[in-house]
């Protein structure tokens, strides 16, 4: 580490997962114009965030973080994005129900574009090719022209985010996340879901009680006609982190103004990297991925590094550990950090610990793997003295078939009906919603 921090600090450290452009100058007047563009996000949601996240750590409310494995530019359209909303809203509606508390809604929308990947070239059809990096870097076409890394990607990526963003503010403000109007959230396609008639059975509860409240109160109940949304996504190209990173008039620090959430992956949390380097220095909550592969020692002092002054609501640990292996190494983690008294907010993705191939070559998830290692973290956390104040989703508004099992009992064979991702699979509408609830019947117990 560096003793003195700026946003450019971290090109002095290694750097993984980033790509190699071809021509230099070109990213460089790219990055050049991303500096000068507006920012998507304000410092004074960056920091109702972080206070929503200190709550969270203290038990006070829950996270739910969800959204895309990786957003493609061709995706960002009205219909696809009120459908991300719409399961979000739903989501969250139904842990609310089941925890008594508050919920902190987290996309990883607007600005999810790039992946790392476990090569840096893959074999395609016989021709051995740049690895897609999502879309903010390259194509997935498989052609040596579409792999190439484009600068110009990271300016479309910009504006998708910005694009993104005005929509969901937009439909957020105009009423679409009413409590009055929960019709506005259903989609079509699920209307025969095996779990319709429970989720339904819970909304109508929840707006007769608001009815109930605002007839004894005379007065429609205050926001119960809007919600906040907050955005994430993977701080992993770092020249387009650094280029958002600014101060702001009357805050002291800088600000990652792409997110309101950055995070960094398990593949990029070594403590001597650069991406630790550039995350320590921005005022943002931040969050890293743990799990398998990461001992004790590593964690703590991870946590020194990034939250050194011990700030509630600043660090945020994503476990992700796999079905088999959560009650081994989940428990050392959480004894580490609460031994030596760190300050953290635990959140559990039960989705990337228990990926596997197919015969045929596809990636998949099972969706018993995903809730079993869900409860279990809920169960561990109990028994260690400490909470598990969220969850980390990848999943869809589409009708999609990429993860296995849930109610309708999709199998392996089931996958090539409607399999969309070009990264990681997904759960869809029926399998999300499905998880909320079985999550906030585990709450209400605990």
């Amino acid at each position: 580490m560096t003793v003195d921090w700026s946003p450019g600090s971290w090109r002095h450290l290694p750097a993984l997962q980033q790509p190699d452009y071809p021509d230099a100058e070109a990213l460089r007047r790219t990055l050049e114009e991303l500096a000068s563009l507006p920012p998507l996000v304000t410092s004074w949601e960056v920091a109702s965030l972080r206070d929503q996240f200190a709550h969270a750590a203290a038990g006070q409310c829950f996270v739910l973080q969800a959204g895309d494995c990786a957003e493609r530019f061709a995706d960002c359209s009205s219909q696809r994005i009120a459908n991300q909303l719409k399961i979000l809203i739903q989501m969250s509606l139904v842990l609310v129900q089941g925890s008594k508390k508050p919920v902190v809604r987290v996309g990883r929308f607007a600005g999810q574009y790039a992946k790392p990947r476990s090569s840096n070239f893959e074999d395609v059809n016989g021709l051995r090719l740049p690895s897609y990096r999502g879309d903010l870097i390259n194509r997935p076409e498989p052609s040596l022209d579409a792999r190439l890394p484009d600068p110009c990607r990271l300016l479309r990526g910009y504006e998708r985010a910005a694009l993104t963003l005005n929509f969901i503010r937009a439909l957020v403000k105009g009423g679409f996340a009413d409590l009055h109007h929960p019709e506005y959230w259903d989609l079509d396609w699920t209307r025969h879901s095996p779990q319709a008639e429970e989720y339904h059975r819970l909304v109508h509860s929840i707006t007769d009680s608001l009815h109930f409240m605002e007839n004894i109160l005379g007065s429609p109940a205050g926001g119960s006609d809007r919600i906040d949304f907050f955005t994430s996504h993977e701080a992993l190209h770092l020249p387009y982190e650094q280029a958002q990173t600014r101060r702001v008039p009357h805050r002291p620090g800088w600000f990652n103004l792409s997110t309101h959430f950055p995070w960094i992956g398990i593949r990029t949390a070594a403590h001597d990297g650069a991406h630790v380097e550039y995350m320590r220095g921005i005022a943002n909550p931040i969050g890293v991925k743990t799990g398998a592969g990461v001992s004790p020692s590593q964690l703590l002092r991870l946590s020194e590094i990034l939250n050194p002054a011990n700030e509630p609501g600043r660090l945020v640990l994503i476990h992700r550990c796999g079905v088999t292996k959560v009650e081994q190494v989940l428990p050392p983690l959480i004894e580490v950090i609460r031994r030596e008294g760190r300050s953290v907010l635990w959140i559990c993705d039960p989705m990337h610990g228990n990926t596997r191939t197919t015969s045929a070559g596809v990636k998949t998830r099972s969706f018993d793997d995903i809730e079993d290692e869900l409860s279990k973290a809920f169960d561990i956390h109990a028994a260690h003295g400490s909470i598990l104040g969220g969850v980390h989703i990848e999943l869809t508004g589409e009708n999609v078939t990429e993860c296995t099992g849930g109610a309708r009992g999709l199998s392996d064979d089931d996958l090539s009906r409607a399999y969309e991702s070009e990264v990681d699979p997904r759960l869809n509408y029926e399998q999300s919603l499905e998880l909320a609830l079985l999550t906030a019947r585990k709450l209400s117990r605990l």
